[in-house]
Order: structure tokens, then sequence, then C-alpha cells
């Protein structure tokens, strides 16, 4: 007799959260756990801008003018993606960022859970504007994790070190309202619709277990087979 084996449904994931919240470290890590595809539109946006494509060019234009690129141009960049991963797991970050993305990517697909890190605003405030760094080497210092010997000095050089523009108070408070204006509907959208799971926390390592106990109910961990294997 043939074991018939069942093969478990694709997921379909997304994951939210505001700047500094936390999400590249948590999507490097359900990607080495469950082994989805990770679908970045950030990254995607770069890579169309530095290859010059048509999409990159427009998105280029709005992006230089200071504004927002407009729903229909992401929508088409990421559903295009997407269609190639059909065949695969995979989790989308930074799309959708508004109501009319979210129903346009609804119609072309079913999407099963949408992980939202909710990390209060003030402890976002304390972690990004703790960012210094030492321009003509790049060296990046956390006055919080990993600060300077010397308070605003390059361990190295003794050069003086400079906050980049996107971490200063005033700047992170912008985009943390921005994200909020822009994105709260979208939670909402997926809150209604029974899809939405907020991990709330202040520290990364403390939220990932949650969020790993609850992948682990959708997917297996891959990186157990992958240690398992003889080497």
């Amino acid at each position: 007799m043939g074991s018939s084996m069942v093969v478990p449904p694709l997921l379909r994931a997304v994951i939210m959260g505001p700047p500094g919240s936390g999400k590249g470290t948590v999507s490097a890590r359900i990607i080495k756990h469950f082994g989805v595809k990770h679908l970045s539109s950030g990254d995607l946006l770069r890579d169309n801008m530095q290859k010059k494509t048509e999409v990159g060019i427009l998105a280029k234009s709005y992006i230089d003018q200071g504004q927002l690129i407009p729903d229909h141009i992401m929508t088409q960049l990421m559903l295009n993606e997407i269609k190639r991963l059909d065949q695969h797991n995979w989790l989308l970050d930074g799309f959708p960022r508004t109501v009319a993305q979210a129903e346009a990517l609804d119609k072309e697909c079913h999407i099963d859970t949408v992980i939202d890190l909710d990390v209060p605003f003030e402890t976002i405030k304390c972690r990004l504007t703790a960012r210094w760094i030492h321009p003509a080497s790049g060296r990046v210092y956390n006055l919080e994790f990993s600060p300077p010997k010397v308070k605003g000095i390059d361990d190295i050089t003794g050069e003086p070190l400079v906050q980049r523009d996107d971490d200063k108070p005033e700047t992170v408070s912008k985009r943390l309202q921005a994200y909020d204006a822009q994105t709260k509907p979208v939670l909402e959208y997926y809150r209604k619709k029974g899809l939405l799971k907020s991990f709330s926390g202040t520290e990364t390592n403390k939220i990932w277990p949650h969020i790993y106990a609850f992948l682990q109910t959708k997917l297996p961990d891959v990186s157990q087979k992958d240690a398992a294997k003889p080497r």
C-alpha cells in the first residue's frame, strides 16, 4: 500500500510593523526556520530602479519629487513578482501599505495571516534615535547596546560621530506618524477579516518565540531538518 502524503496548503503571509519595529530581524528568522520566500517591496523597488525597468524609472520619478508611489504602480510591481512564487510559501513585507493595495492583492490571492509587530512608538523612537555613525567608515554605534567609549567620538579615529537625518528625533516622529496614518486602516481591514495576529512587546527576542509558536501551527521548522542532515 502506498502511503498518501498530505501536502499542507501553501502559506500566504504578510508582515507589518512601523520602521524600527524589528521587521527585518523577524523576517530573517521566519525565512531561516520556515523556508518561506521573502518578498520586500523596498528591495523590489530598489532592484527595479537599479535595472532601470519601466516600473523602476516611473517609481523613481515619484520618489525624486518626494511623492508616494501610486497604488497601481506598487500593486503591478508586487503582483507580477507574486505570480512567480505561486508554488512557494511566501511572506510579503512592505506591501500592502494601503487598503486599495490590500483589496487588489485579495483579488489575486487569498491571504492566510497578517503578522503585526505591535511595538510602542516610544520604544522605536529610543531605538532609532540611539543610532550614531562614523561617516568615513560607516561604523554604527547604538547608545543603548554598543555605545562608543567616549560619547560622540569614534573609537578608532577619535573623529566625531553624526546622526543620520533618518534617525533624528523629529524625522523619526514624522516617519512613525506617516506609518500610523497610512497603515492603521490596513490593519483594521485585516482585523475585520479575522486575519490579523498582533504580537506586542518592546524586544524582538521576547516577541519572536510567540511568532515562532504561531507559525509552527502552520508550517514545519525546516532549519531543524537541515541541522539533522549528515554533514
